[in-house]
């Protein structure tokens, strides 16, 4: 498991995040983009002006059927070729979407979505869960927030079961991408002591940023700022309530052995380490570095010749990956591989 940032530089970045966001609803005929690749539009009598995060680009590209690879090549002396293409779409196939920007000193546009998106701030999240962890006697033991999500890694000493000789606690892992890159999600987590690798369960909670088309902005067909947080959060009040009572579910006991259980039943399989590593490698996209990785772990490990242990390859290898992302991916794929039907490891 990736260490990340300490919670009091997360808090930091999230407040500041909240009170430099601006979110505008945008009909793309009113869109420019320029030569220099910033995105340029008036709301009401406010030129704004703003410079695309990568992210940001990549989404404007895909809207516009631009191939990503074709997007790069359009840089530096060929911008002026992208900022072509782009504008022909945004006149040519008009539509309405949201535009996600921080007020750093400029505009920066970090996401370009749909009109229905429907924002879950991190603020909000944090607002709802750290309260609730700390009731339940949880130590954050990782958390990050990437160009593209947020994420909180949690577990609690009340609730520990015994998995193969070592000591494990209940966690969960909680996420959110405020840029349109995947729901909020709250899953659960095994989290090894000796080691402090962990393990992700499968999905208890999901929520899509998708809002309803009966809301008033949708009918402007101008540039527009969207509602204030005061009306957001009166909406969302419900749902935040929700997600603390998942929250403390995470943390039920039975449900946690029952995972521990299951997770240790996996020693009984029994595998063929080369192949076994090609075949998950194949089936969740390894790269040539994290198939070397996991074999290594799994052959070092003392459970090699069992499921058990390319578990544990897979979520010790989260530890050697540098993206915090990608570090989550593979806890998660340690657990999507404990659901993987038995035929997968017929020798």
């Amino acid at each position: 498991m990736k260490t990340g940032r300490p919670l009091r530089d997360i808090a930091a970045l999230i407040k500041h995040t909240k009170e430099a966001r601006r979110d505008f609803r945008v009909p793309t005929k009113h869109l420019h983009f320029s030569d220099g690749g910033t995105i340029g539009f008036k709301v009401k009598r406010e030129q704004v002006d703003a410079q695309p995060t990568r992210h940001c680009l990549r989404q404007i590209c895909a809207r516009s059927g631009i191939p990503a690879q074709y997007a790069d090549r359009m840089t530096g002396e060929n911008a002026p070729l992208l900022a072509q293409n782009v504008n022909w779409w945004w006149q040519h196939q008009p539509e309405k979407r949201m535009v996600r920007c921080l007020q750093n000193g400029s505009q920066i546009a970090r996401a370009f979505l749909s009109e229905r998106y429907r924002p879950l701030e991190n603020a909000d999240l944090a607002a709802a869960i750290l309260p609730t962890l700390g009731q339940l006697d949880c130590e954050v033991i990782s958390a990050e927030v990437t160009e593209t999500r947020l994420y909180i890694q949690a577990v609690t000493p009340k609730v520990e079961a015994k998995l193969v000789g070592d000591r494990v606690q209940c966690g969960c892992v909680i996420g959110n991408s405020e840029v349109g890159l995947g729901s909020l999600f709250m899953d659960p987590l095994a989290y090894y002591l000796r080691c402090l690798n962990g393990m992700i369960a499968p999905r208890v909670m999901q929520r899509y940023h998708i809002g309803r088309r009966s809301d008033p902005l949708f009918a402007l067909d101008e540039a527009a700022e969207y509602f204030t947080d005061a009306t957001r959060e009166m909406d969302d009040r419900a749902f935040w309530m929700k997600v603390k009572d998942v929250c403390v579910g995470l943390f039920d006991k039975d449900r946690f052995y029952a995972l521990i259980d299951k997770f240790e039943s996996t020693t009984a399989q029994k595998i063929k380490p080369v192949e076994a590593v090609e075949e998950i490698s194949t089936r969740f996209k390894f790269n040539d570095q994290e198939q070397e990785s996991v074999l290594n772990h799994l052959i070092e490990g003392k459970h090699g010749t069992s499921l058990f242990g390319l578990i544990n390859a897979v979520t010790r290898t989260a530890s050697d990956v540098e993206s915090y992302d990608r570090s989550i991916e593979l806890q998660r794929v340690g657990g999507e591989i404990m659901e993987l039907p038995k035929s997968t490891w017929k020798n």
